[in-house]
């Protein structure tokens, strides 16, 4: 009898693996199987929009497109069903795997999560089949974030679309954008008019005050806000000022303050007011703002607090601007900067977000007794800042996912799940301007840190699995459906590619490949006009004569890195190039003849605090090869370092 009820237990399914964790599994024997009659069945016309989009991922992933209906469901079917359950509250949601797959959720949201946890149990099985049982599953928390920084380093939309796809995918439903910045003055000979900023919305009211090197318009942005929130994420714009304000001191240089800096607004300048009132009235007004959904960000962060003057007009610009977004009907979110600027200055407190970053400039047991709900984001804990040598280039994960959760605000731990913390967020600054970091290295460092605090953010202390064991399985989860920003292809450690010969204009079936990898071929060189490309992508260029030095080399995101290295017309050679995440190696017939190495450049000999880390990386591009008259031969493609094999 007792081996018979051990053999019972064991025959039990085991909780299903997936970002964040179930709070809840109740295992059964056997599988679900979809078939080609497998349809997605819906109670209620509002979620027609959620299982369509579900359909749409499911053929993404799958090759597989499930027809969308409404009516009696049957087995072999999902079902989504809109059902009243107060322990869900407005997130949460139910599946119970049997003969057919039935989703109930008090809202439609909840819904939408649900197929989100079913594509990646779905995805880590060969034939889509999903072991049977019930999941019960709820967040610990409402906000679960990331801010990009966009203002230091342009990033494109379609990279921010595809982000925002991703944290979907893991149930982050929060996406702050940080709109405008500045680099650091020291690195551009202490001379403000000469230090980078920019803003990166298009604006009618004042021409010529949006970045020339990569800017959003307002359609596009307006666009932006409202496919994410069809997939529930909420894109939080933030207007960074009065400090951080270099980019409107160079559009209108009596705004900037030349006591505290010209990154700093001039607060005794009534122009001011004007001039942030017209620029937040731009994107907030009408019946279609540009700014889409309900918070808006207006920055506070980090002014001056040199004398009392200057902290309360600093407060007083702070409380002003609280209320001016309100008048538009969006709530405010802002940095915590109010023990750094303490004083008399009321500044509203009710129905207002702070992001609590660093607790010397915003107590957060101060910030809740005045009023603020917060969103915690201790610098010392979420702050990617790549290649700069402070804060993160990447996160501790491990430490993050055994220790930390939002209740969690530096020092300071509140009560699990107090109603004073909305949740959290993590952040990638990009302080430093023009150190070559890509928008494939920046996705390298924030994508793992994203599966680690969707984990912490949903599940609080109530993560089951194992460390090790959680970092390993998450590396074999998608990006999200028809998105693969890492350039990953098949199992590591593998040839993705073999070709016995490429000829100019041939497409090699895969975009690019991520690191770490190796692209090898034999050639036999010719004499190539300068910027014959060897292959280029959407994100990259490879040149066998770059544009300049006529020597290899590559480009992207606006940079342009040469080997000192060329061909003779006629030579022939076996040509290998490997790339990780701080370097690229070009090697001919075996030998390192090019190394691009990430280094410390510095920009002043009497400085040395004035250094760059440039990181000369590449995710190599294959989408298109390029007009070559080259012979290309033996072409490979490795998903690993193949030097380091040997």
């Amino acid at each position: 009898m007792l081996l018979l009820t051990c053999l019972c237990v064991q025959a039990q399914n085991p909780k299903p693996f997936v970002i964040p964790e179930l709070k809840e599994w109740q295992g059964k024997k056997g599988d679900f199987m979809p078939t080609s009659q497998t349809r997605i069945v819906c109670d209620a016309e509002e979620l027609l929009p959620v299982a369509r989009q579900f359909a749409e991922d499911y053929e993404a992933m799958f090759g597989v497109k499930p027809e969308v209906t409404t009516g009696k469901s049957r087995n072999g079917d999902f079902r989504l069903s809109l059902k009243n359950n107060k322990k869900l509250g407005t997130e949460g949601y139910t599946i119970r795997i049997g003969s057919q797959v039935s989703v109930s959720a008090p809202q439609p949201i909840g819904v939408y999560w649900a197929t989100r946890t079913l594509l990646q149990m779905s995805e880590q099985s060969e034939n889509r089949s999903l072991p049977q049982g019930n999941i019960t599953d709820w967040p610990d928390y409402a906000v679960r974030g990331f801010m990009m920084d966009c203002g230091r380093k342009y990033i494109p939309l379609d990279y921010l679309r595809d982000f925002a796809q991703i944290m979907s995918y893991y149930k982050m439903n929060t996406f702050q954008i940080h709109l405008n910045d500045n680099g650091f003055k020291q690195f551009f000979e202490n001379d403000w008019d000469k230090t980078y900023a920019a803003f990166r919305l298009e604006s009618e009211t004042f021409p010529g005050l949006t970045a020339r090197d990569g800017h959003y318009t307002k359609a596009e942005f307006r666009d932006f806000q409202k496919e994410a929130a069809a997939r529930y994420v909420e894109i939080i714009p933030e207007i960074d000022a009065p400090a951080h304000t270099l980019a409107f001191s160079h559009y209108k240089p009596e705004l900037g303050s030349k006591e505290y800096g010209m990154d700093h607004f001039d607060l005794s300048n009534p122009e001011v007011y004007t001039f942030m009132d017209a620029l937040f009235k731009e994107y907030l007004e009408g019946d279609d703002p540009v700014f889409v959904g309900p918070r808006v960000n207006i920055g506070t962060d980090e002014y001056s607090n040199k004398d009392k003057e200057v902290v309360e007009q600093f407060r007083a610009f702070t409380d002003h601007y609280i209320k001016y977004v309100e008048g538009f009907g969006k709530q405010v979110c802002m940095w915590g900067a109010l023990t750094h600027a303490k004083g008399e200055t009321p500044v509203k407190s009710d129905n207002v977000i702070m992001n609590l970053w660093y607790n010397g400039y915003a107590n957060p047991k101060d910030m809740v007794e005045q009023g603020y709900k917060l969103i915690s984001m201790p610098d010392g804990l979420l702050y990617i800042v790549p290649a700069a040598g402070y804060y993160y280039d990447y996160l501790n994960t491990e430490h993050l996912y055994k220790n930390w959760t939002p209740a969690h605000v530096g020092d300071v731990v509140f009560d699990e799940k107090d109603p004073a913390i909305l949740g959290g967020m993590f952040a990638v600054w990009n302080d430093h301007v023009g150190n070559g970091i890509s928008v494939k290295d920046i996705h390298h460092r924030a994508y793992p840190a994203l599966q680690t605090l969707a984990a912490k953010m949903w599940d609080g202390v109530n993560v089951t699995l194992p460390y090790e064991e959680f970092a390993a399985k998450s590396q074999l989860l998608s990006e999200a459906p028809g998105v693969n920003e890492l350039g990953r292809w098949g199992k590591p450690g593998n040839l993705i590619l073999s070709l016995p010969a490429v000829k100019a204009g041939d497409k090699m079936g895969y975009p690019e490949v991520g690191y770490d990898y190796t692209v090898e071929f034999d050639i036999t060189a010719a004499d190539e006009q300068p910027g014959t490309e060897l292959f280029r992508s959407d994100n990259a260029v490879f040149y066998l004569s770059d544009p300049i030095s006529q020597k290899l080399g590559f480009a992207r995101d606006g940079y342009l890195y040469t080997f000192d290295y060329q061909f003779f017309p006629g030579e022939k050679a076996h040509v290998s190039i490997e790339g990780d995440n701080t370097s690229t190696i070009l090697r001919v017939n075996g030998k390192a003849v090019g190394q691009l190495n990430t280094r410390t450049v510095y920009h002043s000999n009497e400085d040395k605090k004035a250094g760059l880390r440039v990181v000369p990386t590449l995710v190599f591009p294959l989408q298109k090869a390029g007009n070559f008259k080259a012979g290309i031969a033996n072409f490979k493609v490795y998903n690993y370092k193949v030097s380091e094999k040997k």
